[in-house]
């Protein structure tokens, strides 16, 4: 998964569960010691208990997982429901557990206190995050964007401006007859048209060729890309510090173009950076 598509609710969701799995191995429940008495064979973890391993901690931790991959799996679903539902319901449950076993008991040890905060993080974090603005940035900055690339659909890029890749080296992919070529693609050959013969941009339910020029953009968060037929499911999900071409408009949205040759509608095209 790419690294830049993690949100700050993503950062503190993971984070919370690096601290639960540490309050994993804490002692549970504090011992009242007589002095010159070994009381080490009173002490207990989350591990020496099945009912709090499996109701708390390793709850949390997988729903923790289940959110972090639900970001890099965009409409993965079991049962009907999304991953990152699954995880937000297995978080909260952690959390319900953690705050009536630790009401219960006289004596909490370092283990449950440090994992009730860890809980209270991880739940937080995974309920508030599509809510809080904030919490939607991107956990790392875009890259600072190079020079403005405006080239025609099915141009080559200039050199040094790899598509999807600008300022960096060129990343080839399968060519089609009609989408991009990798840099460095040579006039003549099968399936590479000759840059000064580019296609024009294809027709649709947007705007006419004549009126819109395709251009390069980023996005500022993670934001999913739905296909041209109009399914309810992500085709891709388009990843901040990366650039995509857009091709067409498509309403207020745009048809975009990723590394792979994919073409999908980007329907959430606010605070988008082009190229």
């Amino acid at each position: 998964m790419n690294i830049r598509s993690l949100t700050r609710g993503d950062g503190v969701v993971i984070g919370a569960a690096v601290v639960l799995f540490i309050a994993s191995f804490l002692d549970l429940f504090g011992v009242d010691c007589p002095s010159g008495v070994d009381c080490s064979g009173y002490s207990s973890n989350a591990w020496d208990t099945l009912s709090l391993l499996m109701g708390i901690y390793l709850a949390g931790i997988i729903g923790a997982a289940l959110l972090i991959v639900s970001r890099s799996m965009p409409g993965r679903k079991v049962a009907g429901l999304d991953l990152g539902q699954f995880g937000a319901a297995f978080t909260v449950f952690a959390l319900w557990t953690m705050f009536w076993t630790i009401i219960d008991a006289s004596n909490a040890g370092a283990g449950l206190i440090l994992g009730l905060l860890a809980t209270i993080a991880l739940a937080g974090g995974a309920v508030a995050t599509p809510l809080v603005p904030a919490l939607k940035a991107p956990l790392m900055g875009a890259p600072s964007p190079a020079q403005a690339v405006q080239a025609p659909y099915g141009a080559q890029p200039q050199p040094g401006q790899g598509y999807g890749y600008p300022g960096g080296q060129p990343q080839p992919y399968g060519a089609q007859p009609g989408q991009p070529q990798p840099y460095g693609a040579q006039p003549g050959q099968p399936g590479q048209p000759d840059p000064q013969q580019a296609p024009q941009a294809p027709q649709g339910g947007g705007a006419p060729a004549g009126d819109f020029t395709p251009f390069w953009f980023a996005v500022p968060v993670a934001r999913p890309l739905y296909g041209e037929d109009g399914a309810p499911n992500p085709i891709a999900e388009l990843a901040p510090g990366t650039w995509y071409l857009a091709v067409e408009q498509r309403g207020p949205g745009l048809i975009a173009q990723t590394q792979d040759g994919r073409r999908g509608v980007l329907q959430d095209t606010t605070g988008i950076q082009r190229g």
